[in-house]
């Protein structure tokens, strides 16, 4: 079975970065779609040390990555990196179930799933 999402080694680092940072060595990174946003969906991206009833939970580069049971199908393919630019870094999140996505980036909808837009 593939990965729901699949985290670059590049992300990676810089998760492992981010625990050492906040002392959070122990814990998942949970990858969310929440409603929200211009175009009515949002991914959440945090740390979390509870693994929830439905949870898909998988192990890439030394990252737990946990995916709750209503984002999974939302998320399925999606590819998390992180670009270094000359303005800073940033997580890139390319997700081939979107359709439809803001200006700014940060929300989405799918085909079958809308969510709930909010004004920008």
């Amino acid at each position: 079975m593939s990965e729901v999402v699949t985290i670059t080694e590049a992300a990676a680092y810089q998760i492992k970065d981010m625990m050492e940072q906040n002392d959070e060595q122990g814990a998942y990174f949970r990858v969310a779609v929440n409603g929200g946003g211009c175009s009515g969906l949002s991914y959440g991206l945090s740390l979390d040390h509870d693994i929830k009833e439905g949870d898909t939970v998988s192990e890439q580069h030394g990252i737990r990555i946990l995916v709750d049971n209503e984002s999974a199908p939302i998320l399925t393919g999606t590819v998390i990196d992180y670009k270094q630019s000359l303005l800073g870094g940033g997580f890139t999140i390319d997700n081939p179930n979107a359709i439809a996505t803001c200006g700014c980036g940060s929300s989405f909808k799918t085909a079958t799933k809308a969510g709930t837009p909010e004004k920008c």
